[in-house]
């Protein structure tokens, strides 16, 4: 009866195991064939991410790249930072990658179109040269790529590059103007620029007033300097108005710059403000008339006039003649008038009828007329 009893209770205890999952102990019984082939460690492994491929990266807007170069002495060559400073007299050679490339460059050198600079455009890049630089070549030297459908050519985003780059010279700490005195005109809805630039970035800049002589703080509140640009009025006001100048020292050394006349502006941008008024409306045969059209507008803004008149298709002789000056209105205001007057000597027939004015700017135009008739 015992044998039988120990017997049920080995079979109870197997049945548990396997039902549990347990195994026996390993020295209760030999390894079966392949068993236990991987031996455990405790070395951690990071488990690989596979990688997703994004589907809309092929939309995504592609990152700008700087296509400029700097071509250097030896053969060298190099990307060129955000701004360099070469010595004046240098050879400069900027190259960017691509087959129709356009250039930016300081006006200075376009105004006078210097034979000093060349621009080329070869199979695989476009190249600037200037030689003999000097102190009045500092300033922004940029390229861009064209994109062109068809024969429709635009300026690719993707494919730029720029750099501004200071020339100094000896004795030269400002970039030289071609004037001794300059204005600048103060608009209350635009900023104002004394443009003063340096050749030495490090230079030490100041702006003065010079009645009631005192220095102007770049506080960044009302003034900010930029040494790229000169000393920056944020919110242009008439208190703002008279002369002023820059001073710079470095390496021991200080310049004053050329004087600014800091004038402000009552007329805001927009159209003409056009009116005409003539000699007289009522003539007799004979007599000699003018027709005057005049615009107030904005100091800095030009003005162009045409004019339509009754025996220009007889083409009758008349006299044309534009000018323009700086009035002062009221306290510390400033406007540009611009006229043109039309001169008709020994009135006749054919000159009765309309005169018609258009003036024009670069915000719009405006046109007016009147009338000039027999008495």
């Amino acid at each position: 009866m015992k044998v039988w009893l120990l017997l049920g209770l080995l079979l109870v205890h197997e049945a548990l195991g396997e039902v549990t999952g347990q195994q026996p102990p390993k020295n209760k019984r030999p390894k079966e064939p392949g068993e236990n082939r991987i031996k455990p460690t405790n070395k951690k492994v990071k488990p690989k991410i596979p990688k997703i491929k994004d589907r809309d990266a092929a939309d995504a807007t592609p990152k700008a790249q700087s296509i400029m170069i700097h071509m250097m002495d030896k053969g060298r060559f190099q990307k060129p930072a955000a701004t360099l400073s070469l010595t004046a007299g240098q050879t400069l050679e900027l190259r960017c990658k691509g087959s129709k490339i356009e250039w930016s460059y300081p006006t200075y050198l376009d105004t006078f179109k210097d034979s000093r600079l060349s621009v080329k455009q070869n199979e695989r890049y476009g190249q600037l040269t200037l030689v003999n630089s000097t102190a009045a070549d500092t300033g922004e030297f940029s390229c861009w790529a064209q994109l062109c459908h068809g024969y429709i050519c635009g300026r690719d985003e993707t494919k730029t590059g720029s750099t501004y780059i200071f020339f100094t010279e000896k004795g030269e700490l400002f970039v030289p103007s071609p004037s001794y005195f300059d204005v600048v005109y103060l608009n209350p809805d635009k900023q104002a620029v004394v443009p003063c630039r340096v050749t030495v970035p490090s230079a030490k800049v100041t702006l003065h007033r010079e009645f009631p002589a005192k220095e102007i703080p770049a506080n960044g509140t009302d003034v900010v300097y930029d040494v790229k640009r000169g000393f920056v009025y944020l919110q242009p006001h008439s208190d703002h108005q008279g002369v002023v100048y820059c001073k710079a020292e470095a390496g021991g050394k200080s310049q004053i710059s050329v004087k600014y006349q800091l004038l402000y502006v009552e007329v805001p941008r927009g159209p003409p403000s056009t009116t005409i008024l003539a000699s007289s409306n009522k003539v007799r045969s004979g007599d000699d008339i003018s027709v005057l059209c005049t615009v107030l507008g904005d100091p800095d803004v030009e003005v162009e006039f045409r004019w339509i008149y009754p025996g220009q298709k007889d083409e009758r002789p008349v006299t044309i003649q534009d000018t323009w000056r700086l009035i002062h209105r009221g306290r510390g205001h400033t406007t540009r008038i611009s006229q043109s007057i039309m001169t008709i000597e020994d009135f006749e027939t054919t000159d009765v009828g309309y005169y018609i004015c258009t003036a024009q700017n670069l915000q719009g135009e405006t046109t007016v007329a009147t009338t000039v008739e027999f008495s």
